[in-house]
Formats: C-alpha cells, structure tokens, sequence
C-alpha cells in the first residue's frame, strides 16, 4: 500500500502499560527506526491499553516496596538492569516516586487520540517520561493534564473529572487488543505483522521490510 508521497504506508498499533518501562525502551527504539526509514515509509502509529495490573491501587504505594513486594530479591538486580538499559538511551531512570492504577493514563491516552494520533504518540512520550524519569505519579491527575496540555490535547480535566469517560472504550480495547497477548509492549504491523518487546531498532526496521511486503 502506497501513500501519495509515493512511500509505503505502515500503521503501528501497540499494546503497552504507561508503567511498564521495556514499553518506553521499546518506544525509544521505535522512534529511532522510524527517524532512519521516513524516506521510505509513511507511518500511523496508534495506542493501546494493557494492564500489567489490573487491582494497582488509585492512591499511589512506594514504587521500590512495590517492586521488592513483587519480585523479592530479583527487585535489585531488575532495577539495576533497567537503569543500564535507560542509560543507553540518554535517560536516567528513577525508581523514586509513587505507583498504581494506569487506568487513568489510558482513559487519557483514548482521548488524546480523538484529537490526532500524533499528539496520543506525543502524549505517550510525556507519560512515559513523567513516571520513569522524573518520579511522577501516573495515577496523579495533575500530572496527566499538565502531560496533556503540553503536547495540545485540549478538554483533559474536563474530561477525567468523570470516571466513567473513556471507561468504555479502554475496556473494549482491553478486549480486542490485550485479551491474546501475554505481555508488553506488543507491536502490530499493518495488521499481521507482529512482534513484542523492547526490540533494539534494527528488528523494528526488518519488521518494517516484512510488514510492507505483506501489505503490498
């Protein structure tokens, strides 16, 4: 499938949870592979809610006790891998700070992407980086506005101030897009193409290669 640029079109969908840091390395190294193929290829890129835990508390607990509660001595040495992995980004990571329930941060997402799929991409950076590198909160509905208003979604607090808004939809995309899947991030190309995890660039470009070849 060709676009009027003349380059072959890709959509993305991907699965991830705002607190799942192999979802914002996965990100980062989509966006490398994308910054090296846009001369050839036209990209959508759309996102998707998935819950790592679905009972996380509203009201923030201690990121590092949450992690040690759950993983046991494996906390340290995970904790320490994924700050190596957010180096050779150029990112700090940052195990200060609070954690619990997404849902709010995907309610978001949804309504970011009514208004562009770009600034649901952008919207996605922010939160990502907000909450990996910057010790804030993903359930603190300050720090969702002030993500949302900074890449241009407008209507944000209006918009959470009911939790029911977006309820709906987050729950159907649960269904359609996270109900086979076993984890994340997970990566959809044009419909068929699919691979998961924080891949290093050069699968993503590979998988670009494929998914365009399977489109045509």
């Amino acid at each position: 499938m060709a676009t009027n640029s003349g380059k072959k079109f890709i959509r993305i969908d991907i699965s991830s949870d705002t607190v799942c840091p192999w979802c914002f390395v996965g990100k980062k190294n989509l966006d490398k592979a994308i910054a090296l193929t846009n001369d050839q290829y036209d990209f959508e890129i759309k996102w998707h809610p998935f819950l790592l835990n679905p009972s996380a508390p509203k009201e923030g607990v201690n990121k590092k006790d949450y992690y040690r509660n759950k993983f046991g001595p494996r906390s340290e040495q995970m904790m320490s891998k994924m700050s190596e992995v957010f180096k050779g980004l150029g990112l700090e990571y940052n195990m200060s700070g609070l954690t619990g329930s997404s849902l709010d941060s995907h309610r978001l997402l949804y309504f970011a992407g009514q208004q562009g799929l770009d600034k649901q991409n952008n919207l996605a950076e922010e939160l990502f980086l907000g909450y990996f590198t910057q010790e804030r909160y993903i359930g603190d509905r300050e720090f969702l506005i002030e993500a949302a208003t900074k890449v241009g979604v407008e209507g944000a607090a209006n918009f959470l101030e009911d939790p029911n808004n977006g309820l709906k939809e987050v729950n159907e995309e649960l269904q359609h897009y996270s109900s086979n899947i076993s984890g994340v991030p997970h990566f959809v190309l044009n419909g068929k193409y699919q691979l998961s995890g924080g891949q290093p660039p050069e699968s993503f470009i590979q998988a670009f290669r494929a998914a365009s070849n399977v489109a045509a």
